[in-house]
């Protein structure tokens, strides 16, 4: 497909575009969000005004404060290839406040007035990742979880999990999730039972596991549907035992983490 949107009405905080071979032109316009966007294939410019223009290659990510007049368009007959993520502005606040970062917020324009250009192989890696999985049939809190740990990365907030000793709530939230990985555990509630904002533990959580925290719930509920389809259990009834929102999505995590299908997976276990 040219051109694809993403939004999801369980979090509304954002929305992801994604085109192909496009030879459209824009005006300049506003947004009302942080953009972040990404050049896959092709050149393009981005034209801001009172700013020297910003020739974008592929690999190359920008990011636009709000409320920032810009246009950004293909080379003269030519045609690129983009990606691009809309958050909201309120929402990113909000997360920098919860990440002591708040000095430096990039949704504030007046702190911030000027787009950003990054030619950083690992951080187009980190946003084509985060829009892949935006547009996956995943749960809004798993996209919620991504949201947040790429607003520090995006931000080049690094977490600081590493340097500490393994704090003494992971092990009992570990267990938590592995033992009722079926039930679907709010980010708040997690956050609040570690005493932690979402952010903080989301960052603590993730670099001491290795995995978001709806990520490694999602591996616990594929472990469990190996093994109860080694053990004959009808695959019609797995997805909705397991928490899955439906088969789609218990197909989808499933395909991702076994490179087959749960019925594949059924024949040759």
């Amino acid at each position: 497909m040219p051109q694809q949107f993403c939004r999801d009405p369980g979090l509304p905080v954002f929305e992801s575009r994604r085109a192909q071979h496009s030879r459209a032109c824009y005006r300049p316009h506003t947004h009302p969000t942080l953009s972040v966007g990404a050049v896959d294939a092709g050149a393009s410019t981005l034209s801001v005004a009172g700013v020297e223009a910003l020739p974008l290659l592929a690999g190359d990510t920008v990011l636009i404060p709000p409320g920032r007049v810009h246009a950004c368009n293909p080379q003269p007959g030519g045609e690129w290839s983009y990606q691009m993520l809309y958050l909201d502005a309120d929402w990113v606040g909000a997360v920098l406040r919860e990440s002591g970062a708040a000095a430096g917020l990039a949704c504030e324009p007046a702190r911030y007035r000027d787009p950003a250009r990054y030619r950083d192989p690992a951080r187009y890696r980190v946003l084509t990742r985060l829009n892949h999985a935006l547009h996956a049939p995943l749960e809004p809190e798993h996209k919620e979880a991504l949201l947040l740990d790429f607003v520090g990365s995006l931000l080049d907030l690094a977490p600081d999990a590493n340097a500490d000793p393994e704090p003494g709530w992971l092990a009992g939230t570990v267990r938590r999730l592995d033992r009722e990985c079926e039930l679907a555990w709010p980010l708040e509630r997690l956050a609040a039972d570690a005493g932690l904002s979402r952010y903080h533990f989301i960052r603590a959580f993730r670099s001491h596991v290795g995995l978001t925290p709806h990520a490694f719930q999602l591996d616990c509920r594929i472990n469990r549907a190996r093994a109860a389809l080694r053990a004959g259990a009808p695959l019609a009834e797995l997805a909705q035992a397991l928490g899955f929102s439906d088969q789609s999505h218990f197909q989808h995590a499933f395909k991702q983490r076994v490179a087959a299908t749960p019925r594949q997976y059924r024949v040759m276990a």
